[in-house]
């Protein structure tokens, strides 16, 4: 079964308020064939702690009139990899290092990607891929 509408609605948002704080790497992936836990992941990236800490702030600041609060949040404090579980969807933002050394897009590629909107100013190149 695939993610439901207000996981998807969740994931666009979260993916949105990333990319708007600078997100690099910005990916959705429907894990609800291989989780009962939740429908969705999105994973961002950060080159130094403290756009970690900002971008999942917004995150959760966006999500929040949604309706959607975080039931755990963890790393805030070390700033390397929070997460945030919205139950629907589990936000990943993590330190490019962390990003690359846990590679959770090769751990979970049996999962579909979610389509994400371009981000805002993007070059009509970059939007159609």
């Amino acid at each position: 079964m695939p993610a439901t509408e207000r996981a998807l609605e969740l994931v666009r948002t979260a993916a949105a308020a990333a990319v708007e704080k600078l997100a690099t790497d910005v990916v959705a992936l429907d894990v609800s064939d291989q989780l009962f836990i939740t429908d969705a992941f999105v994973l961002a990236s950060a080159p130094n702690e403290r756009q970690v800490r900002s971008i999942a702030e917004a995150v959760e600041e966006q999500l929040l009139p949604l309706g959607a609060k975080p039931v755990r949040r963890e790393g805030e404090r070390e700033g390397r990899w929070v997460l945030l579980d919205f139950i629907d969807v589990v936000v990943h933002v993590q330190h490019a290092e962390e990003r690359e050394y846990y590679a959770l897009e090769r751990l979970w590629k049996d999962c579909p990607p979610i389509e994400l909107p371009a981000p805002a100013g993007a070059a009509d190149g970059a939007a159609a891929e």
